[in-house]
């Protein structure tokens, strides 16, 4: 387990902002966002490329300036407090360069190096699993072991806000489970963590609280089950026609029995369902009667990403 401090007296949120903004030129990146984390929660945004998580994120941790609003970490500034705050909080960027010839254990020292406080080397080795490299230069790590080391360093000043970009992206299920593991272990010791990612089960997994964004704005907010939850539907049916068939008209659809939504993109029908098993087969009879069947069909659980497709129309990896 790995502890931390704990937040001041009568401090609750770990990360706090009102009417945050960031443009460039007429771009608007980030478009007047409310947000509260609370001390010891994982909160994650979610949201396709582009939509301004990670620029959201790097205003949050003093890398980038705003534009307008107000930013406040444990109550301090980084108008007033940065060297306060760069004391208590660890940062995986979405991309980390470090130096290649130094081997896994000189980087962690390095790093170490920063912090008045901090853990002891050998403990954050076996907490990112990486003792046994810890000879090997940065340069042979393999991409899951080069992530681990990433988290490392965010984790060796004994951070109490972890901020983490897209931390598994690219990785292999094992090592995506792995770090998993980590940031569980360091929620377990007290800490509170921010991260941004594009996959509904590590949102679900991770998340006590998502801000699901799009275009710059926090669309929908909660905990993953209340936000599936909203959806009024447990199920979701996909399905397309054979080239050329025509739909059934969309009224006659969403009065299919058990069906709540509808939603069309690029060939494809979305039905969100409460009873599969009563709606399947009005469906089936609905084609039938206007003399058509299907081409594809499928069926899954609601997740955060039909949340994001209720509220947008499109899906999160269409950026």
């Amino acid at each position: 387990m790995l502890e931390t401090t704990i937040a001041p007296p009568g401090v609750e949120s770990a990360v706090r902002c009102r009417g945050l903004v960031k443009r460039y030129g007429e771009l608007v990146a980030v478009d007047g966002i409310d947000l509260d984390v609370r001390v010891g929660e994982c909160f994650g945004l979610l949201g396709p490329n582009g939509a301004g998580k990670t620029t959201t994120v790097e205003i949050l941790e003093g890398l980038l300036e705003r534009d307008g609003g107000d930013v406040r970490l444990f109550g301090l500034s980084w108008d007033h407090d940065e060297r306060a705050l760069r004391e208590r909080i660890g940062i995986q960027l979405q991309e980390t360069q470090l130096p290649e010839k130094l081997t896994v254990e000189e980087t962690i020292r390095l790093f170490r190096s920063f912090f008045r406080r901090g853990r002891e080397v050998d403990e954050i080795l076996e907490a990112v699993q990486l003792t046994e490299k810890r000879k090997t230069w940065v340069s042979r790590l393999s991409g899951g072991q080069k992530q681990r080391l990433s988290v490392a360093c965010a984790l060796v000043g004994a951070p109490d806000l972890l901020f983490l970009d897209e931390p598994t992206t690219g990785l292999d299920p094992q090592s995506r489970r792995a770090l998993w593991e980590l940031v569980e272990a360091y929620r377990a010791g007290g800490g509170t963590v921010v991260l941004t990612t594009h996959y509904m089960e590590e949102a679900e997994r991770l998340c006590d609280r998502v801000g699901i964004m799009d275009r710059g704005r926090i669309i929908a907010l909660g905990s993953p089950q209340e936000l599936i939850a909203s959806l009024d539907a447990e199920h979701i049916i996909e399905f397309s026609l054979p080239e050329g068939a025509s739909l059934p008209p969309r009224e006659e659809l969403l009065a299919l029995a058990g069906v709540t939504a509808l939603h069309q993109r690029d060939g494809t029908v979305q039905l969100v369902v409460r009873e599969p098993h009563a709606a399947l087969p009005a469906l089936l009879d609905a084609l039938g009667r206007h003399g058509t069947g299907l081409a594809d069909l499928r069926t899954h659980h609601a997740t955060l990403e039909d949340v994001f497709v209720a509220h947008t129309g499109r899906q999160l990896r269409d950026g």
